[in-house]
């Protein structure tokens, strides 16, 4: 007879509860979760009404909270949790945490891996793709893989698939948010289809030479793109936008100008 795993969730929120469910689908797996807010149960997991009992005798725990709670999500069954044990802690949370609850499962006799969810979770669930590092990592890989997430391990420090996925999200939320304040301010000015035309236009057209553009010009270019950001700063005040994103963007050119930000050297 095949021996049945048992995985502790905490964390039963969109996210915590999509993975959930589909592990629970698995006949060699056994989940019980844990959440103390008012959120619906995924069908097959075992709820429990604390965390020690949703913990106790599991081979992995998945800590899918906000990052603000991962440091009590972590603590509130420490106990409960079997030495040997694997913690794996999928919340977005820096580098920093990430090592100091490693540090914190270390000694409580666990083993520890930071998981990063490297997609949206609506639509894939188990199967959304993530890094993992730590520790436990390749444990976590060893186990998850054949149960049909697509992990990959990004080291054997903890708050390393953190550090890859938060550069990245530099980016790609940031690019929301300039698109965001872009948008207010179009519409304010009546111009919304022709900016969204242009914005859509610029990204589909855009290739990694075009990015390596943008930045090795910055350098030649910073003084003038500072007085640039200031006008589109001024026209967003007026238009009612208060311009976040682009007097950010003006004063990280400031600092370029000023030479106190080197424009970082690119690969290839």
């Amino acid at each position: 007879m095949t021996a049945v795993m048992r995985v502790c969730v905490f964390g039963l929120g969109e996210a915590g509860s999509l993975i959930a469910s589909d592990l629970a689908m698995l006949p060699e797996v056994e989940v019980h979760g844990y959440d103390p807010a008012e959120v619906a149960t995924p069908a097959g997991v075992l709820r429990h009404d604390d965390p020690e009992a949703a913990a106790a005798g599991a081979d992995l725990v998945l800590g899918i909270t906000a990052a603000a709670d991962a440091t009590a999500a972590l603590a509130q069954a420490l106990d409960a949790i079997p030495r040997g044990a694997v913690y794996a802690e999928l919340a977005t949370a820096s580098a920093g945490l990430q090592r100091s609850l490693a540090a914190t499962a270390a000694a409580a006799g666990l083993g520890f891996t930071d998981v990063a969810l490297m997609s949206p979770v609506h639509g894939r669930g188990l199967r959304t793709p993530a890094l993992a590092s730590g520790p436990s990592a390749r444990a976590f890989i060893a186990t998850m893989g054949p149960l049909g997430m697509p992990v990959e391990h990004a080291g054997d420090e903890p708050g390393m698939a953190a550090t890859r996925k938060l550069l990245r999200s530099v980016v790609v939320k940031g690019l929301t948010a300039l698109v965001l304040e872009s948008m207010q301010a179009a519409e304010a000015a009546g111009l919304a289809a022709e900016t969204w035309d242009n914005i859509a236009g610029q990204l589909a057209a855009a290739d990694e030479g075009f990015i390596h553009r943008l930045v090795t010009g910055t350098g030649r270019h910073a003084a003038r793109r500072v007085h640039e950001m200031e006008a589109a700063a001024e026209l967003l005040a007026e238009l009612g936008v208060e311009p976040i994103m682009t007097e950010a963007t003006a004063a990280r050119l400031r600092s370029v100008a000023a030479g106190a930000s080197p424009v970082p050297s690119l690969p290839g």
